[in-house]
């Protein structure tokens, strides 16, 4: 039992260390950019040693993926959250609200996200994970669509459900791209709801 219960507190314990890495290197990415950060600046902001930061990663490509996909998975579920609230029905309108309103517009992310993109069309290893994880949130909002598609009807230049998301993504990534200049979250909000509601309802 106590063997046990010890193996629980290290499990947990490797668990906070994790997350206070990835947390300390949001940071700093945020900060330097990616390609300018050490494994000893992580370890300094965490407040841990080396050997602390081997334990989990094999180096910072590894920490920079896990960190990009907690975000992205964040994201994803923000989207199908915002996006189920309808039922078989989808009000267009209010969904782009919600999606708006919960969605992730924080300018040190969109930093992080942008080093990891520029560093993922050097990498074809690097590229196929990041194709991923975009591909699961464009089907997060192609499968509320396709769903809805019965009840509420979308505009044909779009195509299918598939072609609605993939203009949805678009639409957010250009949008953040204007936010990383201008700084203005607000007027970041106000154009990506104009945006997809236009998108959606034709």
């Amino acid at each position: 039992m106590a063997v046990g219960g010890t193996a629980g507190r290290v499990t947990r314990r490797r668990l906070r260390t994790r997350a206070n890495l990835l947390d300390a290197a949001f940071t700093v990415f945020a900060a330097k950019g990616f390609g300018r950060v050490s494994i000893e600046e992580v370890c300094e902001a965490a407040g841990y040693t080396r050997g602390a930061f081997y334990s989990n990663f094999a180096d910072l490509d590894e920490l920079f993926f896990a960190l990009y996909a907690q975000r992205a998975e964040l994201i994803a579920e923000q989207v199908s959250g915002a996006l189920a609230l309808d039922g078989p029905d989808l009000d267009v309108t209010a969904a782009v609200d919600r999606v708006t309103d919960v969605l992730l517009l924080d300018r040190d992310w969109l930093l992080v996200k942008t080093d990891f993109l520029v560093h993922a069309a050097r990498d074809p290893d690097v590229a196929r994970g990041l194709l991923e994880h975009r591909a699961r949130l464009r089907r997060a909002v192609a499968d509320r669509l396709a769903r809805a598609r019965g009840h509420t009807a979308l505009p044909a230049v779009l195509g299918d459900a598939e072609g609605a998301a993939h203009a949805v993504v678009a639409a957010y990534d250009g949008v953040t791209t204007q936010l990383l200049l201008d700084r203005d979250v607000a007027a970041a909000r106000t154009w990506l709801k104009q945006l997809l509601t236009a998108l959606l309802t034709g």
